[in-house]
């Protein structure tokens, strides 16, 4: 028995992959074998009809819906958002995902199987064998790598990509990290649940996923997302309450094998 999937899409200025990525994802969560399945879209107040856009998907597909936010207020808050309204109607499993096909719509009955199998918390992960990027610069690719190495050594732990924003979690995992004091809005958000995760002694696995460059629309990350992380992330340590969490629960799936 899975439960209920609730699957939240945070979205600004996503008008050119909003209903792509819906219609893309929506088979697949058919397919899952959950008991049920909802779409959440979490919209910012997105000026180039985002919200529009989503309004006409869920009047259209009775699991889709939507919730408007009046502007942007980063994507940790619109993922706290979701995760609440997901949690407060019943949701077993709650995935997050980005909504430019920057993460693949199949993986995520990737992630929910493995949390099937026993994860508490399933992570995509880019830098586990078997996952990768795709269309990155060499720069982009060190940033990213740079910006995991240092949440990990900051940290300890042992997750490869701590900064990966697509998962799985049990609504355990969500209930139990205590919500309402995460201070992280870009994201850090991601690595600030990870290592909350891992401080309760959940298991974490990391799914091999391969990241691609989105196609259309404009990317969020800016300075002041990164400087949040390398000022935030010395302060979830130093605030930890436990005195390590080096590898407690981390470990990696194999990749999928290829279809025939």
């Amino acid at each position: 028995m899975r439960g209920t999937a609730w699957l939240i899409l945070p979205t600004y200025d996503e008008a050119e992959n909003i209903e792509a990525i819906v219609r893309s994802v929506l088979p697949v969560l058919e397919r899952s074998r959950c008991d049920g399945h909802r779409i959440l879209i979490v919209d910012d107040g997105s000026p180039d009809g985002t919200g529009e856009i989503a309004d006409r998907l869920a009047a259209e597909i009775a699991v889709v819906e939507v919730m408007h936010r009046p502007k942007p207020q980063g994507l940790g808050p619109a993922y706290l958002a979701g995760f609440a309204r997901a949690l407060a109607n019943g949701a077993d499993l709650v995935l997050e995902m980005d909504s430019d096909f920057s993460h693949g719509p199949n993986d995520v009955e990737r992630l929910i199987a493995a949390v099937d199998d026993g994860a508490d918390l399933a992570l995509g992960s880019r830098y586990v064998p078997g996952g990768g990027v795709s269309n990155w610069s060499r720069s982009r690719q060190l940033v990213s790598r740079s910006g995991c190495f240092y949440a990990r050594a900051v940290l300890s732990v042992r997750i490869r990509d701590l900064t990966g924003g697509f998962k799985c979690f049990r609504r355990e995992v969500l209930e139990s990290i205590d919500l309402a004091t995460v201070r992280s809005k870009g994201y850090a958000f991601q690595v600030e649940l990870t290592y909350r995760a891992l401080q309760r002694g959940f298991r974490v696995v990391e799914v091999p996923i391969t990241f691609r460059e989105r196609e259309r629309g404009r990317s969020k990350m800016n300075w002041k997302i990164g400087r949040e992380a390398v000022v935030l992330l010395p302060q979830l340590r130093r605030r930890a309450p436990t005195p390590s969490v080096q590898g407690a629960g981390a470990e990696a799936v194999k990749p999928p094998m290829p279809r025939m």
